[in-house]
């Protein structure tokens, strides 16, 4: 083998069918047309207003595709701040007021996207699902916010909530980046000697920053999302991203952490992230369950199909079991 070569697998192009025995809607959601490969091209690291206008095309882009454009919602939102943290409390009707469990939403958005209307709506569809009431920090970001300040918008609002409630009614949780940011500040709730919540909700987990795992390549140009790391520099501004605040998967779990549920799709370029980090739980002694949606990309299918409020339901029982 030649000097700089590796023991790279190199297979020949091929096509990727859509599995029959999945439900219509998945089928239909997987045969949907996507950008082309390359169309993801991020601006440069010190062009923030071009950053700026990048964010507000895609959140646009998430209410009106993903999130029905801001459909009506039966129940009550209320803006709430903590410092200089901003953000949300959803609670829907049918959700006793006096119940105190409460689930701590960490938005996704690849920790630059998902801000306001998108934080709001997100956390409207987490608290259909977990049928509880769900606070939602409108954490700060990029380019204006580079880490730490997301992460200690996200931690003033654990603190909020630790002030009137019984750590063991608090779960936090996240999809994507909101999974980094959950992961992160759980851990540095310990590492300062907060009480930890209930349990940990991490849904297909954007927990390695450095794209180290094996589905960032097997899973490349199948899951169609491409390559965060632009995104991922930006965010972490200089910091190591093997930092286990800015990188969850690289935190030492021996130390204590919550029950956590993972999900993942076999076609999510995430999927090596959740399984890396469900072997970590295991092995530390963490009450840790994985669940891997078949045929699955990043972000699953839209929160149109069966299989989605399968996962659902599944994430719905493990809070309830947590909270007790």
């Amino acid at each position: 083998m030649a000097e700089g070569e590796t023991d790279a697998l190199r297979i020949a192009a091929r096509e990727i069918p859509i599995p029959a025995h999945l439900s219509p809607e998945a089928r239909a959601w997987l045969a949907m047309p996507r950008p082309p490969e390359g169309a993801n091209v991020y601006p440069a690291l010190d062009d923030a207003e071009a950053w700026r206008q990048r964010v507000a095309a895609s959140d646009a882009m998430i209410m009106s595709v993903h999130l029905g454009g801001g459909r009506a919602f039966d129940g009550t939102v209320t803006e709430i701040a903590e410092g200089a943290a901003r953000g949300f409390e959803i609670l829907s009707a049918g959700v006793d007021p006096a119940d105190p469990r409460v689930f701590l939403d960490v938005h996704g958005g690849g920790l630059i996207m998902g801000a306001g209307e998108v934080c709001k709506a997100m956390a409207i569809n987490t608290a259909a699902y977990v049928r509880a009431r769900v606070v939602a920090p409108d954490y700060r970001m990029p380019p204006d916010h580079p880490f730490p300040i997301g992460l200690d918008d996200c931690l003033a609002f654990y603190r909020r909530l630790l002030r009137d409630r019984d750590p063991r009614e608090i779960i936090v949780g996240g999809a994507s980046a909101g999974g980094n940011l959950a992961a992160a500040l759980v851990l540095r709730a310990r590492d300062e000697g907060l009480p930890l919540p209930a349990a940990v909700v991490l849904l297909s987990p954007e927990i390695d920053l450095t794209e180290s795992g094996d589905t960032f390549r097997t899973n490349a140009g199948i899951d169609g999302m491409g390559s965060l790391m632009q995104a991922n520099l930006l965010y972490a501004a200089g910091r190591d991203l093997s930092d286990p605040y800015v990188s969850p998967l690289f935190g030492d779990y021996a130390k204590g952490f919550p029950p956590t549920l993972l999900t993942a799709g076999t076609r999510d370029v995430f999927l090596s992230n959740a399984v890396r980090l469900h072997r970590k739980l295991r092995t530390a002694g963490v009450p840790a369950e994985l669940h891997v949606l078949e045929a699955a990309a990043h972000g699953a299918f839209g929160n149109r199909t069966p299989e989605e409020a399968e996962l659902d339901a599944e994430v719905r029982g493990f809070c309830e079991r947590w909270w007790g």
